[in-house]
């Protein structure tokens, strides 16, 4: 059945050449005018009955363990100041600068003739406080039962117990000043406290050594090496959040897997764990201070190196991970096209991080709907659609890593 407007056109192209010539130009625009509506109107109409070839994925929920990346720098677990503990010149230098020591090896000599000429000192010291007090004593012991048979007054008693008290607490000091003295002469031979890599010498041979320079080296340990990384406020908020909506799950206890990526993208054959965590904010830097150990035995991870570090553990209950190409960017959002009913759906979402290819959708999608992973482009609300099942790429056995936006909060606080 025609339309009021198709049924004028016609009667318009009937009547054109009976038209008076002046009237014609007038018509001639009306006509044109018809044609134009006549033909949008079909294109319209065509275009309401076409149908768009589309790949469609369907919603599936599922755990999927998820991981965070940060920029880190290593740290010595024990970093020694090698120091001396007495004044003198310093002999040599024994150990090899930037070698690796063992613990009790020794690095310094320091000249030892003052401190065993001290040693001596003190020792006959010590041999003549005892040799009177040997003296004391027999002569205590002599005057005890005379004054027993009161042969000598009790004065007499006293007095000779006093001085052989008297000469053994000197002996006592002098005791303690041979034990002074050896000490100092050991002190003169300074060894490593721990096993480790040495730094350069602060000192040369032949200095004199005093409480002003007293710093020679230093020792670094190798093994546990500290592994710090930081995370900002907002950081720390967004994962808060997270869990508080159920959207992360956390490990038992919080006790995180720590992979270390070295500078060459090779990942370091030992992992750690979290070890420390700061729940203070630091205002200078914005940021909360975490820390992780892991095992060095080979020393292929330095003090002061940067590297990142792969935090796993956390899980995200019941996800939905759709394809990147899936999504698309709106005035008003991130939205999907859903099949529903044979027809197209475009269905607001609210997207989290990214999985490799794939994104992570928190809000606007049920497990079970159909989203259109190819040809969404050219799709329009109520639009038919032909639909073929998307095959996900093989994915690989790396768990999904996000992105500093939603960091996994390592350690056993919160801040």
């Amino acid at each position: 059945m025609q339309s009021a407007l198709e049924q004028f056109c016609l009667r318009l192209q009937l009547r054109f050449f009976k038209i008076k010539p002046h009237l014609r130009t007038t018509a001639l625009l009306l006509l044109f005018v018809c044609m134009a509506a006549g033909c949008a109107k079909g294109a319209e109409e065509k275009a309401q009955h076409k149908s768009a070839d589309v790949t469609v994925l369907t919603v599936e929920a599922r755990d999927v363990p998820v991981s965070a990346e940060y920029v880190a720098q290593t740290q010595s677990s024990r970093l020694v100041n090698i120091q001396a503990r007495v004044s003198g010149f310093l002999d040599r230098r024994v150990y090899t600068e930037g070698a690796m020591v063992k613990e009790g090896d020794t690095l310094f000599l320091m000249d030892q003739k003052p401190f065993k000429a001290q040693l001596d000192q003190t020792q006959a010291a010590m041999a003549r406080q005892v040799a009177a007090m040997e003296t004391a004593k027999a002569n205590l012991a002599r005057v005890k039962p005379l004054a027993e048979m009161d042969a000598l007054s009790q004065k007499d008693l006293d007095d000779a117990k006093g001085q052989y008290e008297s000469y053994a607490a000197a002996v006592d000091q002098a005791k303690a000043q041979v034990e002074t003295a050896k000490l100092n002469l050991s002190y003169t031979v300074i060894t490593s406290p721990v096993t480790g890599i040495t730094s350069f010498a602060q000192q040369t041979e032949g200095t004199y050594i005093s409480t002003q320079n007293s710093l020679l080296t230093t020792v670094a340990v190798l093994s546990p090496m500290w592994v710090n990384f930081s995370l900002s406020e907002n950081e720390m908020q967004a994962f808060r959040e997270q869990e508080k909506k159920g959207l992360l799950r956390t490990p038992k206890d919080r006790n995180y897997l720590v992979e270390i990526i070295l500078v060459d993208g090779s990942l370091y054959p030992n992992t750690g764990r979290i070890t420390f965590a700061d729940s203070s904010f630091n205002a200078q830097t914005g940021t909360f201070l975490v820390r992780a150990s892991v095992d060095n035995p080979r020393g292929v991870l330095m003090p002061n190196q940067y590297v990142r570090v792969r935090v796993k553990g956390a899980i995200r209950p019941n996800a939905i991970l759709v394809p990147q190409r899936a999504i698309q960017q709106s005035s008003k959002g991130h939205i999907v096209w859903v099949v529903k009913e044979g027809k197209a759906e475009a269905r607001p979402v609210t997207v989290g991080n990214w999985d490799g290819n794939e994104w992570f959708v928190f809000e606007g999608l049920r497990a079970g709907e159909q989203v259109v992973v190819d040809g969404g482009l050219l799709l329009s609300p109520g639009m038919p659609v032909t639909v073929k099942p998307f095959t996900k790429p093989a994915e690989g056995p790396a768990p999904a890593v996000d992105s500093k936006k939603n960091p996994v909060k390592a350690g056993g606080k919160q801040g």
